[in-house]
């Protein structure tokens, strides 16, 4: 950008503003909070143990209290009718109307992911947006990183099918990296460096992501009239949830979600960050700064950077454009993990990938003051459940003292001729808890106001089962909140000591089982119990101060169970519970994603692999999808377990192996001829026979 362009900041002052309003209250609010926990204390501080109880919780405050505010900013701004300041607002209508698009690419990265579900996903997203009469502005691009023959064969497959369905030829297109480097962000790397110099603007999804059409189409023309713009970040809502915990999840989404976007929004404003998907990304100067370094520091701080979207929304800060979020830009959807487990392995990936941003935090030069401070909000989203479990070690510690060791009047070297009586205050007590509560739920209970202030109260199924269903939620919420702690507890301390990770698609459809539950909840079990199990020997009331931690964590193996089931959700649907609007009102697309994802699948009598190497039409596609043979040493290897797969069949050779066997021209040419002329009782000539036989049912019907 030019250096004019680079300091036309407009918003700057008035973002400025709100940040040191925010600050303040938050501020203000977690002192007096912690002077109240001060004086709560019996020696009022007097000892080591009661400073480090205070230094935890005001961190943990700090951090709740942040959230709060930006609740209520963003209750406030709904019910005045939005943030003035927000990108839309700048523009009518009938502005947008009439900006002309400009060529975008809308890529979806997969990795061993479900893949007719999926790409069914992306057929609903280009039907819609080419109901909008626009699509000649528009190419797909499926960007794979598969590494298992079975799937990456098979998304080739599908998409030829999706090609020929919506004569989408020249406008559809399919890439496969052999070697997926970088994890996703080099997916996108190698697509920008072959094609990016081809297209203005990118819209990136993920494997469940839904954009309607009109919104794709709006948010390019706003990125057409604000040309300092590099990334327009949309507020995803969570859809097709079937599970108890994902409709839970779904619920608390669409209910809460729209306040603090809102209040996020409204003080990040140029500033926000990326979320990695259901944005539009300005192309050129993405590619001009937004190249992740490798990390050079120790441990977890060195090698590639896993988590790269905050990390590429603060190099575009720091290059002069701006980053935006912006809710009110509808139609934006994704999906829950079906289970909590399913959550926690997500989260463990995130939670390495963010705490390797406190290196770019602290050490990464010129980056704007906000961008830091998405990074430290980011390690805080897994690092507060490491601190609450210490802040509970510690009130331990310090309910030890107070029953097992004699009453120290001189704590600390006290060198007054005063003894310091140790000193209870019940009522502050019970106001410093109430006032913790009010941070954490009043939030809830705003959003139930604004969706009656909005007169959306039919989308969720009526007052009283709103109200009912929040309920359920925060008791859910309430059950779930010690399982988190204590796993995302291990996710920080697995990730400090740089426990390697394994990179994989995740679960969108599986329950949770008995064992599996039992066995991965079991150390919770044990904690808890013990821990409560001492606060009994030490005092009655210590113990009844335990039983919010200890007893979901004795109950963990059977609520993940339960909430994993889809039966469960179904129960809680048909009793009109967790209801969400868009499950009570018709849009094309979210009904044709439904449509497509529910149609039933002709049956295939061979895998995939089967399929490449017999079926003559799938053979010819993945030969020209192929690209050229390979020479020297690889060639060696293919011709050896190409013997070995045409005598004993592909299930014993190596998944590498035979990904290299499937992406050589030449060998499957070859595969495909001794395949077919194969003895019949050999594990090829098995499966002609099988497909023969599949041939001639079809044709009998």
């Amino acid at each position: 950008m030019t250096e004019s362009a680079t300091e036309s900041r407009p918003w700057h002052l008035q973002a400025t503003i709100r940040r040191l309003v925010l600050t303040a209250f938050v501020a203000g609010q977690t002192g007096l909070a912690s002077w109240f926990l001060l004086q709560v204390l019996p020696y009022h501080g007097g000892n080591v143990v009661e400073w480090l109880i205070v230094a935890v919780f005001a961190v943990l405050y700090l951090w709740i209290a942040f959230g709060f505010w930006i609740a209520v900013y963003g209750f406030l701004l709904r019910l005045l009718g939005g943030d003035r300041a927000s990108l839309l607002k700048r523009h009518t209508p009938n502005e947008l109307a009439a900006t002309p698009l400009s060529k975008t690419a809308i890529v979806m990265p997969l990795y061993h992911e479900p893949v007719s579900w999926t790409l069914k996903g992306l057929k609903a997203i280009y039907l819609d947006l080419a109901r909008s009469g626009r699509l000649d502005d528009f190419d797909f691009y499926i960007l794979s990183d598969s590494q298992d023959p079975d799937v990456w064969l098979q998304e080739q497959q599908v998409w030829l099918k999706l090609v020929e369905e919506l004569g989408a030829h020249g406008r559809l297109f399919y890439r496969r990296r052999r070697v997926n480097l970088n994890y996703k962000s080099g997916n996108v790397a190698d697509f920008l460096r072959r094609w990016g110099s081809q297209y203005q603007y990118m819209v990136v999804l993920d494997a469940d992501s839904l954009l309607a059409g009109d919104t794709i189409r709006t948010m390019v023309q706003v990125m057409n009239r604000e040309p300092q713009v590099g990334i327009l970040q949309t507020a995803p809502t969570i859809i097709n949830a079937r599970s108890a915990f994902a409709r839970i999840q779904q619920f608390a989404n669409r209910l809460y979600s729209p306040l603090f976007a809102t209040g996020l929004a409204a003080i990040q404003m140029g500033d926000a960050a990326f979320w990695g998907h259901n944005a539009v990304i300005r192309v050129a100067p993405f590619m001009a700064h937004c190249g992740l370094p490798k990390l050079k520091g120790a441990g977890i701080w060195q090698g590639p950077i896993m988590s790269h979207d905050f990390v590429e929304a603060a190099f575009l800060g720091r290059a002069g454009y701006e980053v935006w979020l912006e809710p009110a830009l509808g139609a934006s959807y994704e999906e829950s993990p079906p289970t909590l487990d399913d959550e926690l392995a997500r989260d463990q990936r995130w939670s390495k990938g963010n705490l390797q941003h406190a290196a770019l935090m602290l050490f990464s030069p010129r980056l704007r003051l906000a961008h830091r401070f998405a990074f430290l909000n980011g390690i805080m989203a897994y690092a507060s459940s490491p601190l609450w479990l210490l802040f509970l070690v510690l009130t331990t510690i310090a309910a030890v003292q107070l029953t097992i060791a004699p009453i120290d009047y001189f704590p600390d070297g006290r060198e007054s001729p005063f003894p310091l009586w140790p000193e209870w205050r019940p009522t502050w007590a019970i106001t410093l808890v109430v006032s913790t509560m009010a941070l954490l739920f009043l939030p809830k209970f705003l959003a139930i106001f604004d969706v009656v202030a909005h007169r959306a109260l039919s989308g969720f199924g009526g007052f009283l089962r709103l109200l009912s269903s929040v309920l359920l939620e925060i008791v859910v919420s309430v059950l779930l909140a010690p399982i988190r702690m204590l796993a995302h507890s291990h996710s920080v301390v697995s990730a400090l000591l740089n426990v390697r990770l394994s990179w994989a698609g995740q679960n969108r459809t599986e329950e949770t089982g008995w064992r599996e539950a039992a066995m991965r909840h079991l150390p919770g079990l044990i904690i808890g119990s013990a821990w409560s199990a001492f606060a009994w020997t030490l005092d009655p009331m210590f113990f009844l101060w335990s039983l919010p931690v200890s007893v979901p964590l004795a109950l963990a193996a059977p609520t993940t169970v339960w909430l994993s089931r889809s039966s469960s959700g179904e129960s809680l649907s048909r009793r009109g519970l967790l209801l969400t609007p868009e499950e009570r009102t018709r849009m094309p697309l979210l009904d044709d994603a439904r449509g497509f994802r529910e149609e039933a699948e002709s049956e295939v009598a061979l895998t995939p692999v089967e399929q490449a190497v017999l079926v003559p039409a799938v053979n010819r596609l993945h030969r020209q999808l192929a690209g050229r043979g390979a020479k020297g040493l690889k060639k060696e290897v293919i011709e050896g377990e190409l013997d070995a797969c045409v005598s004993r069949g592909y299930r014993g050779i190596e998944k590498g192996r035979l990904s290299l066997l499937l992406e050589d021209p030449q060998a499957l040419t070859a595969l495909h001829r001794r395949a077919w002329s194969a003895p019949s009782d050999s594990f090829w000539g098995q499966r002609v026979r099988n497909l023969v036989l599949h041939a001639q049912g079809l044709q009998d019907l």
